[in-house]
């Protein structure tokens, strides 16, 4: 880059020096229709639930998902995540209850959709939140299969989207499931249902607080690492996001992202595709606890949103989307 002008003819700080002059000059801007929300669901009536390890988060009964699901929708935040809590009763090797079309998900995705149709929803496709071994597929001698997995996931994709789900967002890391997946919705006439891979999702460290959330930490046999990213990789992502497109991804997920900037910013620069990214519950957790001991400045929020922003993300899940709208409306 070759530097223009020196000092004391160009001084820089000229453009910081007032407020307008530096919303003027500003390369990245947060919105609210960069948010998407994360919200958990359990059984149950009349209940939320705080989380331990994610403060200031919770679990809500589907009767009480309007609580949450209104507040995103006034704030105009564009699309909901559903993750659910279910109980170990409805778990199994198989991961069956993902395929009831009375479980958790797909009850609050018809709720949602009655009652608030004009705000997406997305589900994630994975076996996890109904194994009895934690695991986002078929375990069988400790290992993994991939292909019989794949089926059973196009099946929770299609399911979800019959209950009226706009994005299906697998999110397990199998070889080949978003093309079954694609080829099962089109076939069945969900043409429009828009697939969000998790196409570079990485065996992290930085997981702990969503397990636990969902039910699935004490579970887990092993780890994940068979089948979700080294994070010691990034042109690997390359590999990943490519083969999805192909297989008919509509956008792509960088999980998790403050960690992984450089690969949103590697995987925008290469494809030109919608990326997003997941600030998962370990950073979540890092900076909300920070914040709450007067450790970091409340800024710190925004300030790790908008470097997910500055990478290349299109848009942002993460924990913070109610509190971040609320201050964006506020802002100016």
């Amino acid at each position: 880059m070759k530097i223009l002008g020196s000092y004391p003819n160009v001084r820089l700080r000229r453009n910081r020096k007032y407020n307008w002059s530096r919303r003027l000059v500003a390369e990245n801007n947060l919105s609210v229709s960069d948010l998407i929300l994360p919200i958990f669901i359990t059984e149950g009536k009349s209940r939320i639930v705080p989380i331990k390890s994610m403060p200031g988060v919770f679990r809500y009964s589907i009767d009480k998902l309007g609580n949450i699901v209104n507040q995103a929708s006034k704030l105009k935040i564009p699309l909901v995540a559903i993750f659910p809590h279910t109980p170990n009763n409805k778990k199994n090797s198989f991961g069956s209850e993902g395929l009831d079309e009375d479980n958790l998900v797909c009850r609050a995705i018809r709720k949602i959709k009655k009652n608030n149709p004009n705000i997406g929803v997305m589900a994630d496709v994975a076996l996890d939140p109904y194994t009895d071994h934690g695991h986002d597929g078929i375990l069988k001698k400790n290992e993994i299969l991939n292909d019989e997995t794949i089926e059973i996931l196009s099946e929770q994709a299609l399911l979800q989207a019959q209950m009226g789900c706009d994005v299906i967002a697998p999110s397990d890391m199998m070889d080949g499931r978003v093309g079954i997946i694609r080829k099962t919705l089109d076939k069945n006439n969900f043409k429009n249902v828009q697939i969000l891979s998790y196409a570079a999702k990485y065996a992290s460290n930085f997981y702990g607080p969503f397990r636990n959330a969902i039910g699935s930490i004490k579970k887990l046999k092993g780890n994940k690492k068979s089948y979700q990213m080294d994070y010691k990789n990034s042109s690997e992502a390359l590999r990943e996001v490519a083969l999805d497109i192909k297989e008919g991804a509509d956008f792509v997920m960088i999980k998790p992202a403050l960690p992984y900037l450089d690969v949103i910013k590697l995987v925008k620069d290469h494809f030109k595709i919608p990326v997003f990214g997941y600030q998962v519950s370990g950073e979540y957790t890092m900076i909300a606890q920070s914040v709450k001991k007067n450790i970091l400045e409340k800024d710190a929020i925004l300030e790790s949103l908008m470097s997910i922003k500055r990478a290349g993300a299109s848009a942002i899940v993460t924990y913070f989307a109610i509190e971040v709208a609320k201050r964006l409306k506020n802002k100016l």
